[in-house]
């Protein structure tokens, strides 16, 4: 797509808990966007009674998490009748929340891992080992791994402090997977290896922390059989039609040993730092990362014509 002499607002930062994420999404984002052409503006985003310049073509989507990616910032702009990256409202909203997404992915036939909802302060009937999630937050923030029947309690009240309603899910051993899914092509599977174990927020960006310890490696390809590559590639697909989702995506993916795929979750406003799985992915694909948000500009017109 040709974005020469398009204006482009970048909405980054966000009141949420993945506000530094997002602003180095924003200026990687922005840079860009400049390479190819585009007047560019870049607005830090604190709340709701955000201000935008006149005459945007288009506001590029680069807040993670709550009010990013759950609708809200989505239902600012279509009341101000301004086009936007991404999918739109109501498919933002059922993505984000884990306990929908859930019941979604069962009734079209996505593998996920079994799971329960309990409110705060009750406890879980599933079996050990189990994963805690908040349901309604990103980039693995308040979610516990519970092995061992002490750690439940500390960890039921540390993922409480994030929701009054939280996800158990039946926990996954295996291989950490990602597939990046742009409209309809899914990405080569990207798999993560992380230094401590778990991929959690340090191992994700840890130029955010440079003293701890931080990281991951990340192998693109993955060392999977074609056969089930393209197993888990229509996986991600499905996913993403289950949620009604057009623009892209990433998939999170567990494999376990038996060589089974569950899907985890799916993030519609993926991180796109220097750090980022999605901008990995594509660059295995052939799509550099310039490239990669020209073809997210376009998908997201294409996806909602009226707003163009």
């Amino acid at each position: 797509m040709n974005l020469r002499g398009k204006y482009i607002v970048v909405l980054m930062g966000g009141p949420g808990s993945e506000r530094k994420v997002s602003l180095a999404t924003g200026a990687g984002v922005a840079k860009a966007l400049v390479s190819l052409g585009a007047e560019v503006t870049e607005v830090d985003v604190r709340g709701p009674d955000l201000d935008l310049p006149d005459q945007v073509d288009i506001a590029f989507l680069a807040i993670h998490g709550t009010f990013g990616e759950d609708g809200q910032l989505q239902q600012i702009l279509e009341n101000r009748g301004v086009a936007y990256t991404g999918d739109g409202i109501k498919e933002s909203r059922l993505a984000f929340d884990k306990i929908l997404s859930k019941q979604k992915f069962r009734e079209y036939g996505v593998s996920t891992p079994e799971s329960e909802v309990i409110r705060a302060g009750a406890r879980p009937s599933m079996a050990l080992p189990l994963v805690v999630k908040p349901p309604r937050d990103g980039s693995t923030v308040g979610i516990q791994i519970v092995r061992e029947k002490a750690e439940l309690a500390g960890a039921l009240a540390a993922a409480a402090q994030h929701d009054r309603e939280l996800l158990i899910e039946q926990f996954i051993a295996g291989r950490e997977l990602t597939i990046g899914v742009l409209g309809d092509l899914a990405l080569p599977i990207l798999e993560i290896i992380p230094k401590s174990g778990f991929y959690d927020f340090n191992d994700k960006y840890p130029f955010l922390n440079p003293q701890g310890g931080g990281g991951a490696q990340h192998v693109c390809p993955a060392a999977i059989s074609p056969a089930l590559t393209s197993t888990i590639q229509e996986l991600a697909l499905r996913a993403n039609r289950a949620l009604g989702l057009q623009v892209y995506s990433r998939v999170d993916v567990m494999l376990s040993p038996a060589d089974e795929p569950f899907v985890l979750e799916l993030n519609t406003i993926p991180g796109m730092t220097e750090t980022s799985l999605l901008p990995d992915a594509a660059a295995v694909a052939g799509i550099s990362y310039p490239q990669l948000c020209a073809r997210i500009i376009e998908l997201s017109l294409a996806a909602r014509p009226e707003k163009k």
